[in-house]
C-alpha cells in the first residue's frame, strides 16, 4: 500500500506526507512543473505541464489497496475503477455510489461556465477540515497497517 497525492492544488500534501512517514508508508505527489512540491519524506513525481498530465500519470501507477488523495472527481473515478481507497482533502472518501453523482455535478457547471454563467468558488478553508482529512487518513492507514 502506498499513499499517492494528486499534488496540484492539494492543502493537504504536508499532512499526508507526514503522516505517511508516521506510519511508515510510501508517499509519492504528483504535479507538473508549474506546481513543482518537493519534501525529503515523499517521492515527488513530475510530469510535464499539460492539461491533466499529473493526473494521468498518477492513475497510470495506482495499484489495488493504494490510498489515492484528490479533490478532483475525474481522476477520483478513475482511481475507484483501479480499486484504490480515495480520499478528498477535507477527509471524505469517494465511493462507488457517490461518484457518479459528483462527475455530474461537475458536468452542470461546466454547462453554466461555457454558457458564461458564474459559480461561486469555495469559502476559505478551515482548520477544521485539515484535521477532518488528518483524522480519515490516519484511520485509513491504520487499519491497512
Amino acid at each position: 500500500m502506498r499513499v499517492l497525492i494528486d499534488g496540484d492544488g492539494c492543502p493537504v500534501v504536508n499532512d499526508a506526507a507526514e503522516l505517511c512517514r508516521q506510519f511508515g508508508v510510501p508517499c509519492l505527489i504528483f504535479c507538473d512543473t508549474a506546481h513543482e512540491l518537493q519534501r525529503e519524506d515523499a517521492e515527488t513525481v513530475v510530469v510535464p505541464k499539460g492539461a491533466d498530465s499529473a493526473d494521468f500519470a498518477l492513475v497510470n501507477r495506482v495499484e489495488p489497496g493504494d490510498i489515492v488523495v484528490t479533490q478532483d472527481y475525474g481522476l477520483a473515478a478513475m482511481c475507484l475503477s483501479r480499486r484504490a481507497v480515495v480520499l478528498n482533502q477535507d477527509g471524505r472518501r469517494y465511493t462507488e455510489d457517490t461518484i457518479d453523482g459528483l462527475l455530474y455535478t461537475r458536468y452542470l457547471g461546466g454547462k453554466v461556465r461555457r454558457s458564461g454563467g458564474r459559480l461561486k468558488g469555495p469559502p476559505k478553508r478551515k482548520r477544521s477540515q485539515t484535521d477532518a482529512f488528518r483524522a480519515a487518513l490516519h484511520r485509513l492507514l491504520a487499519q491497512q497497517g
